[in-house]
């Protein structure tokens, strides 16, 4: 059992993916075309390829298509594995990075004791998929993160700041729900779940589509602590 040190833990919590994976199913590449500018999220690659040894392993948690980062890391020689909650964005990364391995799994799904068992990995890059849970279980599902680490592994995370829970906003002609902090906020959860924060930076994003509007991307790497 993981428990996030406020009393809740994954067997308390009810999930919700209402609507989440069919959301994503349905935007399939169209995804990729929204958000056609990935700087911040390439330089994080940059960073893990940079700071791990050769033949590391790796996890793209909430990988999406595989684009850019499956792909990117990847192609630096690394062992990939993505996992996504939509099972038509793991067929489009299979298609388009076939060099990793995907699966079709939740974030609940790879904690201890959850039903797979993944193995552990030198590094996690979660971009922008916490982002789809509500409030309660980001913590565990950091927790989750650190689990999955090797002690002192690499964790890239990218969040939208912003002061929401499991809040309704319109995603690509289809309705999504998203949760977020204020940036002082974020590093209290991410510094409680047991990582040290080395580097951080943010950019003003605006998507390519209508209905989503701009927003503050926030990028950490981090390190987990023992």
């Amino acid at each position: 059992m993981i428990n996030s040190g406020n009393g809740t833990d994954y067997e308390s919590m009810r999930f919700d993916r209402r609507g989440q994976a069919e959301a994503f199913d349905a935007i399939g590449d169209r995804y990729d075309e929204a958000f056609p500018h990935k700087e911040g999220q390439v330089s994080v690659g940059e960073w893990l390829i940079g700071s791990l040894p050769p033949r590391s392993r790796v996890l793209d948690l909430g990988c999406g298509t595989g684009m850019p980062t499956a792909r990117q890391l990847t192609d630096a020689g690394f062992d990939v594995v993505g996992v996504d909650l939509s099972g038509g964005m793991v067929e489009l990364a299979r298609a388009y990075v076939p060099g990793a391995t995907f699966h079709q799994l939740d974030v609940a799904d790879l904690r201890p004791g959850g039903s797979r068992d993944l193995g552990r990995f030198d590094a996690v890059a979660a971009f922008f998929s916490l982002l789809m849970l509500p409030r309660p279980e980001i913590p565990l599902a950091l927790l989750t993160v650190r689990h999955l680490l090797v002690p002192g592994g690499l964790f890239a995370l990218a969040m939208v700041e912003a002061d929401v829970d499991d809040f309704s906003i319109p995603f690509v002609g289809h309705t999504i729900r998203v949760s977020g902090y204020l940036r002082e906020d974020l590093h209290t959860v991410i510094e409680t779940a047991g990582f040290e924060i080395v580097k951080e930076f943010s950019y003003t994003y605006a998507p390519s589509v209508a209905d989503v509007p701009p927003e503050e991307q926030v990028f950490l790497c981090c390190r987990r602590r023992g």
